[in-house]
């Protein structure tokens, strides 16, 4: 049997299109990344006006105000760190220096910003990332369910549960959890990483539970997973209740297509019509909730990290605050804008694999 002859006037068609698919997908990551960048210097000028028209002064913040009476030490201090410059002159360095990787001294542990930010947020990224794990979990579960129940016993329930995790106020429902699990009953531990003294693993990620499975040591995974699921659980609380209102009603959206009909009319498996042919078409604006709770969750955990003791970027930022560290406070700002920036960037290839049409936008 002769091998089938490619059709001349179709190849071409197929290499034309193959390339505009390919270019329209380049240029759909090159205007998102753009635009991304523009964000982040828009949002690096208003966090450095904002910081320095804030009432208080830096040199007094961090000298004390037996070192502020000594003219000699406080024009060293506005020396040492540029602020005798005028505002614009003051931007202009922060930014050269800013494009060398170079985030300025942190005026409360005289460190490098960039490495106080390389201890901190760690563990700030694994507890977002495992409250977002809950939510994503949780919250498409119960949207689904209560989507395919709807207006019957399970879809109330689940309907006054997502309304609840939405509004009991975060740090409420930190200190009943801390006091109920950890005090009363003694099911998860409520401060820290680890256990007092014990040893941390080999660093090599700065994410505990992952440098535990890298070195082979069960023992500090299972206490570290034990000291993360309480401040976790009570991280996600608000973004499950979200995720879940939003899957109900893009699940419920999706169930009244008529390509959902017709797949049941085939006979098709209800589990099989679910996963196949609802929620695919109901994960674009689950993706958007999603990517959007996770970036609150990173720059959301002062009070969680507080209560919790959790050596995380809220507690770094909270401190700068009331430090009036003004290149902590920036790196602090500048770290959280890259972050939102990369989620939106995430989301929107996800969109493009997804539904293709969206690369066009």
């Amino acid at each position: 049997m002769s091998a089938p002859v490619a059709d001349p006037v179709s190849a071409p068609a197929d290499r034309r299109e193959t390339v505009r698919r390919g270019a329209g997908l380049g240029g759909f990551l090159l205007r998102r990344g753009t635009a991304g960048v523009l964000l982040v210097l828009g949002i690096t000028l208003v966090a450095f006006v904002l910081t320095h028209v804030v009432p208080g002064d830096p040199a007094a913040a961090a000298l004390g105000q037996r070192a502020i009476e000594d003219p000699a030490t406080v024009a060293a201090f506005r020396a040492q760190y540029g602020l005798d410059d005028p505002l614009w002159r003051q931007y202009v360095t922060y930014l050269a220096n800013l494009l060398h990787g170079d985030l300025g001294i942190s005026q409360q542990t005289r460190r490098p910003v960039l490495t106080d930010l390389g201890d901190y947020l760690p563990p700030t990224i694994e507890l977002a990332l495992v409250a977002i794990v809950i939510s994503l979990v949780l919250g498409v579960t119960l949207g689904t369910l209560a989507a395919l129940y709807r207006d019957r016993w399970p879809d109330q329930l689940i309907r006054v549960v997502s309304l609840a995790g939405v509004s009991v106020p975060t740090f409420w429902l930190a200190l009943t959890a801390s006091l109920i699990f950890s005090v009363r009953l003694g099911w998860f531990s409520s401060t820290g990483q680890l256990d007092p003294g014990y040893p941390r693993s080999p660093e090599v990620t700065g994410l505990l539970l992952v440098d535990s499975l890298l070195d082979n040591d069960p023992f500090t995974f299972q206490m570290a997973l034990h000291h993360i699921l309480l401040p976790a659980c009570v991280l996600a609380a608000y973004t499950v209740g979200l995720i879940t209102r939003f899957t109900r009603a893009s699940v419920l959206e999706v169930l009244g297509n008529d390509y959902v009909r017709a797949a049941h009319a085939k006979g098709l498996p209800r589990r099989t019509v679910i996963l196949r042919h609802v929620l695919r078409p109901a994960l674009v604006p689950i993706i958007t909730v999603s990517g959007l709770a996770f970036g609150s969750l990173l720059s959301g955990t002062v009070l969680v990290e507080s209560i919790f003791s959790w050596p995380g970027l809220g507690q770094y930022a909270y401190k700068s605050s009331l430090a009036l560290d003004l290149p902590a406070v920036m790196g602090v700002s500048i770290t959280v804008a890259v972050v939102y920036v990369v989620i939106n960037l995430v989301v929107d290839v996800l969109y493009g694999v997804i539904d293709p049409r969206i690369r066009l936008s």
